[in-house]
């Protein structure tokens, strides 16, 4: 009996399975029918946005490598940039170089997300061609929410809000090396006042000009991977510009003014080295293949530039030293800049090498021959090698050469583009820096006493001494 009824209860399932899996289907085809309907009513732009609106949201692992990135580049300002400066000043301005340089990095930050980002980076840049200088639109990040996005080089994006902070440090880092031709003899009220100024008619409109779209030299197609014109060639130019209207160091240069610690110029330099890796491969603005293209070349470029700077030493009668390499360390990255995913290693190396040489009889014959005392070499440094760096990049991108050009790659087309890109980023930063210290020096006085001088910025200009 409890078969049968099994059986029978089995066959009700089964004829009732049976219905059901009919109106299943007949229901499913209806709504295929309905769904393929309903597409083809709507317009293929429609269809077009809702995709690309789709695929805007920002893969968490490259927003994690961009925030990543963001820190290192402030590792490169505090404690890096000014500890590097720091020990090269006499002992009695220690304390007045880092200061200078981190008040100048918080200015620049506050600037940015005013009137900063607005002019590199905003929406809206104006009509004609002042549109090729600065652009508009998001005073006081007024168009960037949590939801909004920054494109990078590929189908990705990323939070828009990272995308402002990576170029905030950009900013205020760029603005702080320049100080390395003013530093032990400007009032920190005038640094305040230069900074404020320089950002808003230098940096802001090179940045535009370099990395934004319809800005002049990007609408040229030059190469700037991480900011050899925006960030090198600008920052060392004004500081020379800067140290020529402000005047020599009282004493220079009868009276030896040695770094005071080398010590901490070398943990400087190492922090520097290390922050340029979110530097450069964090131009990228994705984790991939090229961000590590960049990083190999930060390497490799560096290396060989600091052991060419104190094989050079050598050569010309003096020992290696940690002067030096440090010096050459930072020639390398600064020339592997425009570079760093623009070439392969090989490439670099061949920058890291030549960048040194040049920067070093730029540093140790040049500017004594000139006669000019820009402090810490800014110029000497940044600006030459970033030079070497901006024009090399339109070299060593080849693909004969193991860069990633394309085939269709003129050498010659591009080398003359970046030449002009070089250029017209030295005139602007020459004639901008001129206004901007012309006017603090009308607003501040421009530099201490000389009595300030003698006693050393720590004392006069913030009471207080790095060593006691």
């Amino acid at each position: 009996m409890i078969r049968k009824i099994a059986c029978g209860a089995g066959a009700l399932g089964a004829s009732m399975f049976a219905a059901t899996a009919a109106w299943a289907q007949e229901a499913t085809d209806a709504a295929t029918e309905a769904a393929a309907t309903a597409a083809a009513a709507v317009p293929t732009e429609v269809v077009a946005v809702v995709e690309e609106a789709a695929a805007a949201v920002p893969n968490p692992g490259n927003n994690a490598w961009m925030m990543t990135a963001t820190v290192l580049v402030l590792l490169m300002i505090l404690p890096g940039l000014a500890l590097f400066y720091g020990g090269l000043t006499r002992s009695k301005n220690m304390l007045s170089t880092m200061t200078q340089i981190g008040a100048t990095a918080c200015l620049a930050m506050l600037i940015w997300v005013m009137w900063g980002y607005s002019m590199a980076f905003g929406p809206t840049p104006p009509e004609g061609v002042l549109g090729q200088f600065i652009s508009g639109g998001s005073l006081f990040l007024s168009s960037v929410t949590p939801d909004t996005t920054a494109a990078t080089f590929s189908d990705e994006v990323i939070s828009e809000y990272v995308f402002v902070s990576f170029q905030m440090t950009f900013a205020a880092i760029t603005a702080a090396l320049l100080l390395g031709g003013t530093v032990e003899r400007i009032k920190f009220s005038a640094v305040m006042v230069m900074i404020a100024i320089w950002l808003t008619i230098v940096y802001f409109p090179i940045a535009h000009m370099v990395w934004a779209g319809g800005g002049l030299i990007f609408e040229w197609g030059a190469l700037d991977f991480a900011g050899g014109t925006v960030v090198h060639i600008n920052a060392g130019v004004s500081a020379l510009v800067a140290a020529l209207i402000l005047g020599k160091r009282k004493g220079y240069p009868t009276e030896p003014m040695p770094p005071h610690s080398l010590t901490l110029t070398m943990v400087g330099t190492g922090m520097l080295w290390v922050g340029w890796f979110g530097f450069n491969a964090g131009s990228e603005l994705e984790a991939d293949g090229i961000a590590g293209l960049a990083m190999i070349n930060t390497f490799v470029a560096t290396a060989a530039a600091a052991l060419t700077w104190m094989l050079v030493e050598r050569i010309m009668g003096h020992k290696p030293s940690a002067l030096g390499l440090c010096s050459g360390i930072i020639a390398g990255l600064v020339v592997v800049t425009p570079a760093a995913g623009n070439s392969g290693p090989m490439g670099a190396i061949v920058l890291g090498v030549v960048a040194s040489i040049i920067a070093y009889f730029a540093v140790t014959k040049l500017k004594p021959a000139l006669g000019y005392d820009e402090s810490l070499d800014a110029f000497g440094i940044h600006a030459v090698a970033g030079i070497v760096g901006a024009v090399g990049t339109g070299i060593v991108y080849s693909p004969a050469l193991g860069g990633p050009g394309g085939e269709d790659f003129v050498m010659s087309a591009q080398v003359i583009v970046q030449i002009k890109a070089v250029l017209v980023a030295v005139v602007w930063s020459a004639v901008g820096t001129t206004i901007a210290v012309y006017a603090a020096k009308m607003l501040t006085g421009l530099r201490v006493s000389p009595e300030v001088e003698v006693e050393g910025l720590d004392v006069g200009e913030h009471g207080e001494r790095a060593y006691n």
